[in-house]
């Protein structure tokens, strides 16, 4: 083989060399191209719902703020407002409306012993009447309890508008990093604490929310993978259904007592009006109590 064919293979060996090297490079930008397109594709997706659980979370725990509000302040204080205005005629009313029920009912066991042409002991009638009564008394004393807190709950130191501001702002950081149901892998410590902090938030005890709140870490969303979608996605359906839940909780709380005392105890003028009704019934409880004491009078002699 002589100078010329060597240098002529040589040359042709070199431009499919060349021309292997160019499709190599385009197939690589391809993949390349492909590759980076995906990743627009989906980083985006990922962000998006990386972005709305993270807003569903940040809604939640103001929702949860919303209902522990209620529940432990506004319901509390509506409450003791109540009692300390209107719990003491209250009280005389319903302890006048037990009494003139038994008198009522002591006159049916009286009169059902004398149709029957038996002895009338009262001992029995009026252990009878205990048992009977036995829930109307419960309720009394439950009525005295809520006097009592409410005298309670009158000492306890009030703070400024700049506090109670702080009391929420810290509680809602709790409750975002330690509440159950956006946590559900806290552990059993980090649940008591969050307990106290509850404990604490009802009792407008600013400083032990200060002390839990050093101890409370922000909980981070995962990062981008397909477990991590999958995650987001669930955690965005079972976030729905809590606020939900929450939503309904905060409706049926202001649909009840003691919230329905609302408009009472913020207007002076149904507050009086209140007062007087109380008042009238009070009355009219003691005129039959009289009656009723009368008749049995007349039956025992």
């Amino acid at each position: 083989m002589d100078d010329e064919e060597i240098k002529k293979r040589l040359a042709g060996r070199a431009a499919e060399y060349i021309m292997l090297k160019d499709d190599e490079e385009e197939n690589s930008e391809t993949a390349s191209e492909i590759s980076s397109s995906v990743n627009v594709i989906l980083f985006p997706d990922f962000e998006k719902l990386k972005n709305e659980v993270e807003k569903m979370r940040t809604e939640l725990s103001m929702l949860l703020l919303e209902r522990d509000e209620l529940q432990f302040v506004i319901c509390r204080n509506i409450e003791t407002s109540y009692m300390l205005m209107l719990g003491g005629i209250e009280y005389k009313a319903y302890e006048a409306q037990c009494k003139s029920l038994r008198l009522k009912r002591k006159i049916d066991l009286i009169r059902a012993k004398k149709n029957r042409q038996e002895k009338v002991i009262i001992t029995d009638i009026e252990e009878t009447l205990n048992q009977e009564f036995e829930d109307y008394q419960k309720r009394l004393n439950e009525q005295i309890e809520k006097m009592n807190e409410a005298l309670e709950r009158r000492k306890c130191p009030v703070l400024s508008e700049e506090e109670s501001g702080e009391l929420k702002r810290l509680y809602r950081k709790i409750v975002k990093g330690l509440h159950p149901d956006l946590n559900p892998d806290v552990s059993k410590e980090q649940i008591q604490l969050f307990n106290n902090a509850v404990a604490a938030y009802k009792n407008g005890d600013l400083n032990s929310l200060k002390i839990i709140n050093e101890l409370v870490d922000d909980r981070k969303l995962p990062e981008q993978s397909k477990d991590a979608m999958t995650q987001l996605l669930e955690e965005r359906e079972r976030l729905s259904d809590l606020m939900k839940t929450i939503k309904e909780d905060i409706e049926k709380i202001k649909s009840s007592y003691p919230y329905t005392l609302k408009e009472i105890v913020e207007s002076e003028e149904k507050t009086e009006q209140h007062r007087q009704e109380l008042e009238h019934l009070l009355e009219q409880y003691n005129e039959l109590i009289e009656v009723y004491k009368c008749v049995i009078e007349e039956m025992l002699r």
